[in-house]
């Protein structure tokens, strides 16, 4: 590990529970090529913003939870981690040598020439797809699907254990015709461990206003309960664990 080499930090949560399994340490690096028109934190969008700081002040920080995170670990989310594909390999190597789970949270949007590094270093990625087709994902995001898709295929080939994240949008992705094309996708993936489908929210509509930005789905309203069984259902259908 390069203690010296730094990063672009959005924020930090000690506490995490929602972002890998157990306790985690959640570091949100600053950054993210995609425009997601639902992003909760259109803040961390800038890859000239948040605070700098080296690996070997984020590995201190994190090693003062230790107690807290011992059967959890260390996530790396965003933003988009793997934008910052040195700082994160630091960090990486520092939870490895501190014998800490860590996981990074990724789009899986930035090309692998860059990414696999880091990709490699992680105990358990967790992939979110945005959207499997493109005539959906470029809309909904700027960018094609293809990189994400292609690091999918990267850690089936390297044997790295994936969570699958999807965030339901009524109007969007909550559609059963494309959720069953992306279950009967996902069918052949052995490295993916679990699916997670996560319902959209607009707590972070505020954050648009306040940055003066247009919010386009302001009159969309989170899924049901009813509608997000049905998601599940989907998937759990085809043998898959959601």
């Amino acid at each position: 590990m390069n203690p010296s080499v730094t990063g672009r930090i959005h924020s930090i949560e000690s506490f995490g529970t929602l972002d890998g399994p157990g306790i985690r340490y959640v570091l949100f690096l600053q950054g993210c090529p995609l425009r997601c028109l639902y992003c909760h934190n259109p803040d961390a969008r800038s890859e000239s913003g948040g605070t700098i700081m080296s690996a070997g002040e984020v590995m201190d920080d994190i090693l003062t939870y230790r107690a807290f995170i011992a059967r959890g670990g260390v996530t790396l989310s965003g933003g988009e981690p793997l934008l910052q594909p040195a700082f994160a390999c630091e960090v990486l190597d520092g939870c490895r040598e501190h014998l800490l789970h860590s996981a990074l949270d990724t789009s899986g949007a930035v090309p692998l020439v860059r990414a696999a590094p880091a990709i490699d270093r992680a105990d358990l990625v967790l992939l979110d797809i945005k959207a499997l087709e493109d005539d959906l994902c470029e809309p909904l995001t700027g960018r094609s699907s293809a990189n994400t898709l292609a690091t999918l295929e990267y850690c089936e080939t390297t044997h790295k254990a994936v969570w699958i994240r999807h965030v339901l949008v009524p109007g969007y992705t909550l559609d059963s015709a494309r959720l069953e094309r992306l279950a009967d996708y996902l069918l052949r993936f052995s490295c993916i461990c679990k699916i997670e489908l996560l319902p959209f929210h607009k707590m972070g509509e505020y954050k648009w206003k306040a940055l003066g930005c247009p919010y386009v789905l302001t009159d969309v309203q989170p899924p049901t309960d009813e509608q997000m069984d049905a998601a599940r259902t989907i998937f759990r259908q085809r043998g898959l664990i959601v």
